[in-house]
């Protein structure tokens, strides 16, 4: 067996047989559907009604105010216009109200549009403000049409809702917010591979700095050269974590197959749903259900697992190089820190520039361009793939990418190379750059 593989194979047992890879390869899982559905019982927890005083001077917007209260509301309108404003505003000083939302009397409707005031303690929200503000217009729009001699019954009549429809060329129909969850589904695993490079990168420069503290890499180099000992470590660590996403991928499609048989979808990519389950799905929450789910199948599975696979070797190879030649220079983990801001910023970026442009629009330039680059690739293009991404860009990004690895790895192996058996010393920017050159 060559020196490489004994590394690889005593990297990887040494991270598998780790009881903390153990407990969170299937503890994860778990945690996350738990946060998941306790961020939503949080979002379906009714928040505490906030009393909101109203003076309305004019009496022509109390009653409007009046008629939002329900028992789901989160803020409850008080007809207060009889108690004098400086009692109410005092109120509001010792919190007695949220709020109090005064409207002067005025003979000119047009006066209201920027004469009402809202006093409160504290700043309200953005949503809150355009509801009272809209509620005011809507009055005020309402009086105008009287005013005007028109017939607001009939104006109301003419108003239309549309619903629009999705439905795909082949006929089948589809599901609204299906983009959507398309992005979620690439961020995901783009956030997931961004979340693993950091962890597992330090994982290979945590090694390094351990080894070379403790003295064990003069011993080691002795037998195994610089290079082979840092390709060992970044392939038996990246090998552990592809094991562990592995699993993680068999538990969640095994969630999503016994959703799909709890709902009664006919899964796979030739899935059909009748015309009777579509009518019925309109009506219905489980049909509705049921349609997503079909949606979530017919996405690109397959392609979406191999390209996770394949990008999050190559980015995990690609910043486990730049890891693991910090570990070489440094001698603990504090003085490490001026040289990781560098390799963190272009993974933020790639998460923002995914999240913004892949939205907006996937295939565009900015997309494009930005799946292409080795550093951003392995987060903007996985999250480009569930809209559907011509095989030669996936072609190109890949070759780009691992081209660059080898690049960056015969640079950092020159690195490696002289920091392996430095002591005591902070390296700097500049001398690292002496160092490329020996």
């Amino acid at each position: 067996m060559s020196i490489i593989s004994l590394i690889i194979k005593r990297e990887f047992v040494a991270k598998v047989r780790n009881k903390s890879f153990i407990v969170m390869t299937f503890l994860s899982p778990l945690l996350f559907v738990a946060i998941a559905a306790f961020v939503g019982y949080l979002s379906s927890m009714k928040a505490e009604t906030k009393r909101i005083a109203i003076h309305d001077e004019s009496g022509l917007f109390v009653e409007e105010f009046i008629a939002q209260n329900n028992s789901k509301s989160e803020f409850k309108y008080l007809d207060l216009s009889l108690i004098d404003s400086k009692f109410l505003k005092d109120s509001i000083t010792n919190e007695s109200y949220e709020g109090l939302l005064l409207i002067p009397k005025s003979n000119n409707v047009a006066d209201f549009e920027s004469k009402i005031q809202f006093i409160s303690n504290s700043s309200p929200s953005i949503s809150f403000i355009e509801k009272v503000q809209d509620i005011v217009a809507n009055k005020i729009t309402k009086t105008n049409l009287v005013e005007a001699n028109l017939d607001t019954l009939a104006i109301r009549n003419a108003q239309s809702k549309v619903n629009i429809s999705l439905a795909k060329a082949s006929g089948e129909e589809s599901v609204k917010g299906l983009n959507e969850i398309k992005i979620a589904i690439g961020g995901g695993f783009g956030y997931l591979i961004m979340m693993f490079i950091i962890i597992y990168g330090n994982m290979v420069m945590r090694s390094v700095i351990e080894e070379k503290t403790n003295r064990i890499i003069e011993i080691i180099i002795s037998s195994v050269k610089p290079f082979q000992l840092m390709i060992g470590k970044i392939i038996g660590t990246s090998l552990a974590g592809i094991l562990q996403f592995f699993i993680w991928a068999i538990i969640g499609l095994s969630l999503m197959f016994a959703a799909s048989i709890f709902f009664g979808v006919n899964v796979g990519p030739t899935a059909r749903v009748s015309p009777e389950l579509m009518e019925q799905a309109q009506h219905e929450l489980s049909g509705t259900v049921q349609m997503y789910i079909k949606e979530l199948w017919n996405l690109p599975i397959a392609s979406m697992l191999i390209g996770f696979v394949v990008y999050f070797i190559g980015g995990y190879f690609l910043y486990s190089s730049f890891y693991a030649a910090i570990g070489a220079a440094v001698d603990n983990q504090t003085d490490s820190q001026q040289f990781l801001l560098p390799i963190i910023m272009p993974l933020m970026l790639s998460v923002y520039v995914g999240f913004f442009s892949v939205m907006n629009d996937p295939h565009g330039t900015l997309a494009v361009v930005f799946s292409m680059i080795p550093l951003t690739s392995p987060i903007v293009m996985l999250m480009r793939i569930p809209f559907g991404v011509p095989l030669w860009q996936i072609a190109i990004s890949v070759t780009l990418l691992f081209a660059t690895f080898f690049s960056v790895v015969w640079f950092a192996a020159k690195i490696y190379r002289v920091g392996i058996l430095m002591y005591g010393k902070k390296p700097t920017w500049k001398e690292l750059y002496k160092w490329l050159k020996y």
